[in-house]
């Protein structure tokens, strides 16, 4: 399926003007999700809205938007005024600078969006990205969307232009708070520690050898209680860091180790497919084989049916 913009705008810098249209550069895939079930019955429960002032159920309806300016005193704002707020907005992403690429600490990165030309963008677009990419730099952008101006970086991808959100320096919270302790370190150790960074060391990140196993073996539990059977916890695993050992040794032996990337890959799991029947109840003597497993609808963890959506947020 072709992908579908999420909106058109314009890139901007000096008096050139680039057509593009916007697209999401990612998906959220959560983790295993469980719902609220009703304990005595076995249904799923539903959430509602409930007026605390007269304990009734309001309908989507009879909702309104109201913002809090102080505790407990709202202003209620009508559809019509919510609409020319939202109206101010620019379509356009303005350059206002352009900054060697590595100059933004990666801690600023937010949600990140795909740039492709629109009708008559090909050229100035492809001219932009390797311009970028040809001085190492990138693009500081203001861009005003879903009622916020967000400051964006747009840079030059291996396909592309790619323009990822900036959080604003009240979004990210000092490291200097924490507290972190000074300590003496050793030239040995240094050494070590250099070495071992070496032994590990690869040459790029490869985003598909990697997969979420937690998920995997949580699915695979899943499995087994869908075919009948009761899961128990693993026994405990003692953590590495629970004993205290000597830094020194521990690099020495850490050393002789093979690296992860180096050792050989754990055989692929079968592809499972849905269940159509339900799995007949073992025998408690022993325990039944997991089946193949059927598709598991996801739902936010430990929340309840989600309600009606009543708009953006204030």
């Amino acid at each position: 399926m072709a992908a579908r913009s999420i909106a058109s705008m314009t890139l901007s810098f000096g008096l050139v003007s680039v057509p593009v249209k916007v697209y999401t550069a990612t998906e959220s895939k959560s983790g295993v999700g469980f719902n609220l079930m009703h304990k005595d019955c076995g249904t799923r429960l539903r959430q509602q809205y409930v007026c605390p002032h007269d304990g009734k159920v309001v309908e989507r309806a009879d909702m309104v938007k109201g913002y809090e300016f102080e505790k407990e005193k709202y202003v209620i704002f009508e559809k019509s005024e919510l609409e020319a707020l939202e109206a101010s907005a620019s379509h356009t992403i303005d350059i206002v600078s352009f900054v060697p690429t590595e100059a933004i600490d990666p801690i600023y990165l937010d949600k990140p969006y795909y740039l492709a030309p629109d009708k008559r963008g090909g050229k100035p677009y492809r001219l932009l990205q390797e311009a970028m990419k040809d001085s190492g730099t990138c693009a500081v952008a203001r861009w005003t969307w879903k009622g916020k101006q967000h400051m964006v970086q747009v840079r030059a991808g291996n396909d592309g232009l790619i323009l990822q959100t900036l959080l604003y320096a009240d979004e990210v919270r000092s490291q200097a708070d924490i507290g972190i302790e000074e300590t003496d370190i050793q030239p040995t150790e240094l050494q070590l520690a250099e070495q071992l960074i070496e032994q590990y060391r690869v040459d790029s990140y490869d985003a598909a050898a990697y997969k979420d196993e937690e998920k995997e073996r949580i699915l695979a539990e899943i499995d087994k209680k869908i075919a009948g059977n009761k899961i128990t916890a693993a026994p405990a695993v003692e953590q590495p860091g629970a004993q205290v050992i000597d830094l020194v040794e521990a690099l020495r032996a850490s050393l002789k180790r093979k690296p992860v990337a180096e050792q050989p890959a754990a055989a692929p799991r079968p592809a499972r497919k849905t269940a159509r029947a339900a799995a007949p109840t073992p025998e408690p003597a022993e325990e039944a084989p997991a089946p193949k497993r059927r598709s598991v609808r996801r739902a936010a963890e430990d929340q309840p049916a989600p309600a009606r959506k009543t708009g953006t947020k204030r």
